[in-house]
């Protein structure tokens, strides 16, 4: 377990990098609620964007999750705990005027980070916010 990677990962690493391209800046494994103890992989303050770059394992995929074969129940309750906390981190942003972004690890970078450029401009110019 501790040689698992909670930030920093290939995907994240990816996706930071065209975002930074396109000229956006971020705050990398921030709180995007300073009371809501949870961090999101890119956090957009004055956009008020969150974006999570999921792996598809521990947070459930439907195309790629294939639950463990030795010690399933653990595994399996765990991965599910995680996808009720998702579920739970999504609506108390959105509750808060925050926008999400998911990803699964297996998208194309190149569309996730369009993606987010565009809703994050989007926002911006709908009166979110100014620059990051």
């Amino acid at each position: 377990m501790q040689a698992i990677r909670s930030r920093d990962t290939k995907p994240e690493w990816l996706i930071r990098r065209l975002v930074h391209a396109k000229g956006l800046r971020y705050r990398v494994a921030a709180r995007p609620l300073p009371d809501l103890r949870r961090t999101a992989d890119l956090v957009f303050r004055p956009a008020k964007v969150a974006v999570f770059i999921d792996g598809c394992y521990w947070h459930g995929c439907p195309e790629h999750y294939v639950p463990p074969r030795t010690n399933s129940g653990y595994w399996s309750e765990k991965v599910l705990r995680n996808m009720t906390r998702d579920r739970d981190t999504d609506q108390k942003l959105k509750a808060a005027g925050w926008c999400v972004l998911r990803f699964w690890e297996h998208e194309s970078s190149d569309a996730c980070a369009d993606k987010i450029a565009l809703t994050v401009l989007s926002r911006r110019k709908g009166g979110a916010g100014g620059g990051d």
